[in-house]
């Protein structure tokens, strides 16, 4: 996709609730997850985990916004985002972390300077 420029805003990619999926999943563009999803999920862009979403994961993204449930570790370059519906059970490593009011959190928490994007030599 080389001299396009990818709208992190525009959802690219969706798994629906009643959807299952295990495996290593990387995208281009925002990714919504409403279903259940285990494994690994790598990408540059936003990934929202609707209302109804459960992830199991090892995160390294560039953004991550909870509304559902996550249990694992989450690396973001830029941000996370729990929702006052999010839940969220693991480790934290962003330079910024917003936790609205009324969300669950249980979890190691580091926020630093900015991270390599995820699959730079330094995240490896």
């Amino acid at each position: 996709m080389k001299g396009k420029k990818i709208d992190d805003d525009k959802i690219m990619g969706f798994f629906d609730e009643g959807t299952e999926f295990n495996g290593t999943l990387k995208f281009v563009g925002s990714f919504r997850i409403d279903g259940y999803y285990k494994g690994k999920i790598e990408s540059e862009s936003v990934l929202i985990i609707g209302n109804k979403g459960k992830v199991e994961a090892e995160l390294l993204v560039n953004h991550v916004v909870i509304n559902g449930e996550f249990i694992g570790n989450i690396k973001a370059a830029e941000k996370v985002e729990i929702n006052s519906q999010g839940r969220v059970t693991g480790t934290i490593i962003s330079p910024k972390l917003i936790v609205e009011e009324g969300a669950f959190l249980e979890a190691h928490c580091q926020t630093s300077g900015q991270l390599a994007h995820p699959g730079s030599p330094a995240q490896e």
